[in-house]
């Protein structure tokens, strides 16, 4: 209790310092306010109608042992977010790659509807990670071409340059897939990181970053209000490739502005934590002779579960975890001040789950 109160006494002076407001007034957020909101309200109304469709087409996610929900549970959440964030992204994006990026986008959505609504080969879904990825690489100019070294900046050569950016859209699309576990933690970890990009954004004023960067946490906190525990929607593959590629888009094409592959340390620090995970569950599997699509119930929010954290404490642990990492990696744009904001909510958060799990315990 003492570390938490002196990182309040410490939070308190920084709060009064007139320059830590500076990185975060309403006018440098200005232009992802109303993508946000349309992306929400968005999402918000089409969820329900989608939830219906999912249950008529059979895209429903039953009880057993894999799954911790009592009852069945709708998927393709994923549609309602993409439609969200598309009509925010169409009607405010001044990016020119926007176009590029729904399409792509659309069509790893629309693929992976097919795997929510009958299941899906493997072999067949990397595919359509692959396709989908190609098309905005090849066909729509979204890729790394350049990295920034000490005294200049390398140009890489057209085919290293697609294999480069494949490899980096298909890893988040698939780290996004393993960390839809528990209900509400894909979506929030995602409007966590999407927002880390958004800041990163407005560091380097990438107006059109911004703006996307908006429009997709307003698609997270609209599929939130549903999907947080007890969830009455999944978002399903269609989803998690969708928030996925998204994500793994928007910091692309904030490399290519300031062509510099340093950038991606951004998000790459911000998802540490499902890398991690996803990473150890490829050894895992390998090990034991199992193909790596294989699911198991032995992911870190499996852990958390086991241990005996709820589902909602269980996506909150990621979700400060997910803020502190986020924060080391914005230290690369001088909001170093976020670090110290993000240490305070996450002893903030580890207090507050610690004196549920108490009451809980000593109630039993």
């Amino acid at each position: 209790m003492r570390t938490i109160s002196a990182a309040v006494l410490v939070g308190a002076g920084v709060f009064s310092d007139p320059t830590f407001w500076s990185d975060f007034s309403p006018a440098r957020f200005g232009p992802a306010v109303v993508p946000f909101l349309a992306a929400l309200v968005c999402t918000a109304i089409v969820v329900l109608p989608v939830r219906w469709l999912a249950f008529r087409l059979g895209a429903v996610a039953k009880p057993g042992d894999r799954f911790i929900h009592q009852h069945p549970t709708a998927r393709l959440g994923g549609l309602a977010m993409y439609l969200g964030f598309g009509l925010a992204a169409a009607l405010f994006s001044t990016e020119p790659t926007t176009l590029g990026l729904l399409l792509s986008a659309a069509i790893i959505t629309t693929l992976m509807v097919f795997d929510d609504i009958g299941g899906v080969q493997p072999l067949f879904k990397l595919g359509f990670q692959v396709a989908a990825s190609l098309l905005a690489i090849v066909g729509f100019g979204i890729s790394i071409r350049f990295i920034g070294v000490p005294g200049g900046v390398i140009t890489l050569a057209p085919l290293v340059s697609v294999v480069l950016t494949l490899l980096w859209f298909v890893s988040l699309q698939n780290t996004i897939n393993f960390l839809d576990g528990v209900d509400g933690l894909a979506a929030g970890v995602v409007a966590i990181v999407a927002a880390t990009l958004l800041l990163a954004a407005i560091n380097r004023s990438e107006t059109g970053i911004v703006i996307l960067a908006g429009a997709l946490i307003g698609a997270c906190i609209g599929f939130l209000l549903f999907n947080w525990h007890p969830a009455r929607i999944f978002m399903g593959d269609s989803g998690s490739n969708f928030l996925g590629f998204t994500l793994a888009a928007l910091s692309v094409l904030s490399v290519a502005k300031g062509t510099v592959v340093l950038a991606l340390i951004v998000p790459v620090a911000a998802l540490a934590i499902p890398i991690l995970d996803t990473g150890w569950a490829i050894v895992r599997r390998r090990r034991r002779g199992r193909s790596i699509a294989t699911p198991d119930t032995e992911h870190l929010h499996h852990r958390l579960l086991d241990f005996g954290l709820s589902p909602r404490e269980t996506a909150l642990v990621f979700y400060f975890g997910t803020a502190i990492f986020a924060a080391v990696g914005l230290t690369i744009y001088g909001h170093r001040k976020v670090l110290l904001v993000a240490i305070l909510l996450l002893l903030l958060g580890i207090a507050i789950i610690v004196v549920r799990r108490f009451r809980r315990t000593s109630r039993g």
